[in-house]
């Protein structure tokens, strides 16, 4: 679980990377984007990094078990 979790930070990192120069790039080759065109760009993103997150954690959520913390509450219930 550990492992899962540093390559999902390590993904999380290169598509925030990945957005930043091709907007840099394009601010580079003279094209002036509006800034809600890059505002919409950036929702599109983190809505990336929260899928992400979901396909990561989704099976541990379904199971019950998110790094053993949900453990100890069910077992009390």
């Amino acid at each position: 679980m550990f492992e899962s979790v540093i390559l999902l930070l390590i993904q999380i990192c290169f598509v925030v990377a990945v957005a930043y120069v091709v907007i840099w790039v394009l601010g580079q080759l003279g094209v002036a984007l509006p800034e809600m065109v890059i505002k919409i760009f950036w929702i599109i993103v983190v809505l990336i990094v929260l899928l992400l997150l979901y396909r990561m954690l989704a099976p541990a959520l379904s199971h019950g078990k998110l790094f053993g913390l949900l453990d100890a509450v069910s077992f009390i219930t």
